[in-house]
């Protein structure tokens, strides 16, 4: 497809810890990219409609913890299920945007609890992703992208040892505020 990854990294992660993995969402590409930034087995949680796309939909559905966000049985599933992997060595990973904004020009939109509540839940600890590119490379509108760079930097983790739900929504402002900060400065740069 012409695309090269360039991943930078502030931080290591050690392979015996499990995360929660976290990175604005642009593009369909941002799938393939976190597979390749965070280089270990982890699991996606992803909404359920998408399980319906053809011949995506049916590797997704057998490789993904599938949500289905209007229904309160699905969420609570989820975090069995989350469980589940977690008790295996496996890490997990939302983009917790809930989806690609539609208007281009929104930087990072509003994130949703569920992947703050689910690493306090279960005191694993966020790690934190920057994808710059993946937007101009593979956007969601026909005839647009071109092929190049897909840089991504892999922020320090945010520990989240010894915290309780309350606290979800700073940790969950924090997150995204790191995120924010990185995307504004190579936003700068640009110009």
């Amino acid at each position: 497809m012409g695309f090269w990854p360039n991943v930078k990294r502030l931080e290591r992660h050690n392979k015996d810890q499990s995360y929660m993995f976290v990175a604005n969402h642009q593009s369909m590409t941002d799938i393939m990219l976190m597979l390749h930034a965070v280089g270990r087995p982890f699991v996606f949680v992803g909404k359920k409609e998408l399980s319906s796309i053809p011949v995506f939909g049916f590797f997704y559905k057998r490789t993904c913890i599938l949500v289905d966000r209007s229904n309160a049985q699905s969420r609570k599933a989820v975090f069995q299920q989350a469980q589940e992997r977690l008790n295996n060595g496996l890490s997990i990973c939302i983009f917790p945007e809930g989806g690609v904004p539609d208007d281009e020009s929104v930087i990072l939109d509003s994130f949703k609890d569920g992947a703050f509540r689910l690493a306090i839940e279960h005191q694993i600890p966020i790690a934190p992703l920057v994808f710059y590119d993946n937007k101009k490379r593979f956007p969601f509108r026909f005839f647009g992208g071109a092929p190049g760079k897909m840089r991504a930097l892999v922020l320090p983790t945010i520990p989240t040892a010894g915290m309780e739900l309350r606290q979800k929504q700073e940790l969950r402002n924090q997150t995204r505020e790191l995120i924010l900060k990185e995307l504004e400065v190579q936003k700068l740069l640009k110009k």
